[in-house]
């Protein structure tokens, strides 16, 4: 069992950074031969990139939801996760390959990303009893004291309290 950090902590991470989220929805619960690939698919390549950090993959978490399964992955970078979507020897193009050969554009299975680059110490973010999660794995987890305090200190605006 994850170890809980009692009390309150945020995170950091030095620079810019990407979050990219990830997923797939099954849209017909049937189709075990189309939607079962697409959930195998990533976890070749959450350990290809776990074993190699310069790729600029930080940490991933997943999340299941109603219809399928989601992912909230941290990167270094823009271009290094798009040079990882792009490189012919990794993992993400033959299953992106498989993925159009097999479902295309039957509906029987969607999938889905959303791309955010967040410039350096523009975030924000809050963990009460948790293990280490979310950007406090992929950077630093550090108390949230002093001028983590609120959520304006921890976003870098002027708090209520300079007003």
């Amino acid at each position: 069992m994850a170890k809980i950090f009692a009390g309150r902590a945020s995170a950091r991470i030095e620079g810019p950074f990407v979050i990219f989220l990830i997923g797939f929805r099954i849209n017909r619960f049937f189709a075990f031969g189309k939607w079962m690939p697409v959930a195998r698919a990533m976890g070749p390549m959450i350990r290809e990139l776990v074993a190699h950090p310069e790729m600029g993959f930080l940490y991933a978490e997943p999340m299941f939801t109603w219809r399928g399964v989601a992912m909230v992955q941290y990167w270094r970078s823009f271009e290094q996760l798009h040079t990882y979507a792009q490189d012919r020897n990794a993992h993400h193009l033959p299953a992106w390959a498989a993925f159009n050969r097999s479902v295309g554009s039957d509906g029987s299975v969607g999938i889905w990303h959303e791309t955010y680059e967040v410039a350096a110490n523009r975030y924000e973010c809050v963990y009460a009893n948790m293990p280490l999660w979310g950007l406090a794995k992929a950077g630093k987890q550090v108390a949230a004291t002093g001028r983590r305090q609120g959520a304006k200190d921890r976003m870098g605006l002027p708090s209520d309290e300079d007003s």
